[in-house]
């Protein structure tokens, strides 16, 4: 059985990273586009952990708790504007609003 490297898991992070690009890009839905972006965003932070992890200094994990609670901001700020418009629209397609007026 091979050990995990480094290597394993920027690949992982790689793959992450690009399910979240076809996901924002593909996808018309507002929820999967946030889903899509805190995917990049998990996938940033594995590659900051895994850079930490290799050259031994704690800076990855100061940038990966600065990126949580980004990710969180945006999770609370966006599901709150997708709230706001299916109220007004009754639909969370991103093709269907076109802008933010009453």
């Amino acid at each position: 059985m091979t050990p995990i490297t480094p290597d394993h898991y920027i690949i992982l992070a790689a793959v992450l990273f690009m399910i979240g690009v076809v996901g924002v890009l593909t996808r018309r839905n507002a929820l999967v586009l946030l889903m899509s972006v805190e995917l990049m965003l998990n996938a940033a932070n594995l590659t900051f952990l895994t850079f930490s992890r290799v050259h031994g200094d704690n800076q990855g994990h100061v940038m990966v708790f600065f990126i949580i609670a980004v990710a969180a901001a945006e999770a609370a700020v966006g599901l709150a504007i997708i709230l706001s418009v299916f109220r007004h629209k009754r639909s969370v397609n991103v093709d269907e609003v076109t802008a933010m007026k009453r």
